[in-house]
């Protein structure tokens, strides 16, 4: 299964899904959507690394941590991400995450992410072998 991401509608909100050969890839590419949901992935470029831990109960939860991080750490740095690498051991998930400062003029935000939720939370084996990732962000 390749790699690859893709927004969906609901409501007034936007659904992140990621999907991959693996679990971790499948988070990956839901980071991915994230930042697709804000701007043109195309405009952003990978060149501060940071590194995000979370940890919840089960891989559904995860996801709901792991993007609420990197919501977090846009916020708080005032970034966007174009690249991920993430690592999930049994509870625990550590990631990496590069991009850069948001430059308004030029990554043209076209919405703010407030938070990934539970709805349409799903992280499953999909038919074909791979992974799938996928919720809905606030917006």
């Amino acid at each position: 299964m390749k790699a690859g991401w893709e927004l969906f509608p609901h409501g007034a909100d936007i659904g992140v899904r990621g999907f991959g050969p693996t679990r971790d890839a499948a988070f990956e590419q839901a980071a991915l959507a994230l930042t697709a949901a804000v701007t043109d992935l195309a405009t952003v470029e990978p060149k501060e690394e940071i590194t995000v831990t979370c940890e919840a109960p089960d891989e559904e939860m995860l996801l709901v941590e792991w993007l609420n991080a990197l919501v977090f750490e846009m916020a708080t740095r005032k970034m966007l991400f174009a690249r991920f690498a993430v690592a999930i051991d049994g509870t625990g998930l550590r990631g990496q995450a590069w991009g850069e400062p948001v430059e308004v003029a030029r990554h043209q935000p076209a919405t703010e992410v407030k938070g990934a939720t539970y709805t349409a939370l799903k992280v499953a084996r999909s038919p074909n072998g791979g992974w799938l990732a996928e919720c809905v962000v606030d917006v």
